[in-house]
């Protein structure tokens, strides 16, 4: 988003949210759904239930999903996450400060020891099902004790879950990791600068990779009900390497040029080298804290594990957020990032579903005209990376309506749409749940 948008952006336009929920059956399909794709697709959102919001991080969670099999298009439903704000409590409500249990459980959707988990990164985990039903907060049988982080990552090597969370309190910033089965089997404390926003990290087969970057708290903003962070040009960037199985003191931080970095695309160890890529800000709420007055681009670090010389390469200079990968390659060495773009950097919408191709530094993309798109993910069709689809949902300005779109990932072509006689206003992240 642009600067100048204006605080409440987030309530207008296919932002703005929907006020009921739906069961849409027979669903209208163009194209034709692979046969291969079975599962649940749900995505995750702020949809204020009553009113607006201060903030566009601020709404009610709302999943919506779509289950495809057998070719077909079976349903699309949409569902309130049943938590404690959107029974009433407010988010920003100075009270409820520090309570993990309060959350509005709106960025993202992950499954993890045969639990779902609706994420912001506030609070504890809300559980749900794979139809969207609520059933609560889940703090892993007491051992939780920290905010959770709406990105953990799951490697597909042990099943481990990793994850953090930060708090403008000390502790500033926690490390977490659950084995395969679901369990919390280990906690430690991250020595970050100060209370800095992060709300997202890297993992490799062989490390974490936490991001302490320029975006901290501000208690002033927080008392006054707003977005309580802001760029701080004191505070500096620098990346914190430890070992998986390791101990916070044996951390070794890295600098960086300074910016922001909401979503890295992965990382990897490659050639002695740490790579991971990010969508990265030059700088981020420098002005307003609804404003994103820099628009985001494909960069690249990569730190020698050995002599911890960092190398940073701006990979693209299109506008583009939500970068994606091969979830079968989490941690490990990635060919493709699939991203969603703008082709002008004041755009307020995406209209590109971009692909890099780390490897030749290529990038393809394909166009949505009159169209603004959601983070799109990749299915799994076949053993290799890009052997898939990525689907997502796109909005119609045309009909004002919205539909789930399947692209095949290699050709980067349109194979289905599966036309909803609704809206599904712009939301944060979801995933592909095979065989759910």
């Amino acid at each position: 988003m642009a600067d100048g948008q204006g605080a409440k952006f987030h309530m207008t336009g296919n932002f703005g949210p929907v006020d009921d929920e739906a069961t849409l059956l027979n669903l209208e399909v163009h194209g034709a759904v692979p046969p291969e794709l079975s599962g649940v697709y749900m995505r995750n959102g702020g949809n204020p239930r009553n009113g607006d919001t201060e903030h566009f991080f601020f709404g009610d969670g709302m999943l919506n999903g779509v289950r495809l099999g057998g070719g077909k298009a079976q349903w699309f439903k949409n569902r309130w996450v049943r938590t404690a704000c959107y029974e009433g409590k407010l988010r920003t409500d100075m009270a409820h400060f520090g309570d993990f249990r309060v959350t509005s459980a709106n960025t993202n959707i992950v499954r993890h020891g045969g639990k779902f988990f609706a994420l912001e990164e506030g609070a504890f985990p809300y559980e749900v099902d794979v139809d969207m039903n609520s059933i609560g907060i889940n703090d892993f049988g007491g051992k939780l004790k920290t905010a959770f982080t709406a990105h953990p990552k799951i490697c597909p090597e042990t099943g481990e879950m990793h994850g953090f969370g930060y708090s403008p309190m000390p502790p500033w910033l926690t490390y977490h990791r659950f084995d395969a089965a679901g369990r919390l089997v280990e906690s430690q404390e991250i020595p970050v600068k100060g209370p800095t926003m992060i709300h997202d990290f890297g993992m490799t087969r062989n490390h974490v990779v936490f991001m302490d970057l320029p975006v901290v708290f501000d208690l002033e903003m927080a008392i006054a009900g707003k977005m309580p962070f802001r760029w701080s040009d004191d505070y500096g960037a620098r990346l914190g390497i430890m070992a998986r199985g390791g101990k916070a003191e044996d951390i070794r931080w890295v600098d960086v040029a300074p910016c922001y970095v909401f979503h890295p695309g992965n990382a990897y160890e490659e050639n002695g080298e740490l790579v991971m890529t990010v969508c990265r800000f030059e700088k981020l709420w420098v002005g307003q804290s609804y404003d994103f007055e820099y628009p985001p681009q494909m960069h690249e670090w990569r730190i020698n594990l050995t002599t911890l010389a960092v190398r940073e390469t701006a990979i693209d200079d299109a506008h583009c957020e939500f970068p994606r990968v091969d979830d079968r390659r989490a941690g490990l060495v990635t060919r493709y990032n699939y991203v969603a773009g703008a082709e002008t950097s004041g755009a307020t919408e995406f209209n590109l579903l971009l692909k890099y191709d780390l490897k030749t530094g290529a990038r393809s993309s394909l166009a949505f005209p009159n169209m603004g798109l959601s983070e799109f993910v990749f299915a799994p069709g076949g053993p290799g990376e890009d052997e898939g689809w990525l689907v997502g949902f796109a909005y119609d300005k045309t009909r004002n309506g919205s539909d789930f779109i399947v692209v095949d990932a290699q050709g980067m072509n349109e194979v289905a749409r599966i036309r909803l006689p609704r809206r599904v206003p712009f939301g944060f992240h979801g995933n592909w749940f095979e065989g759910a």
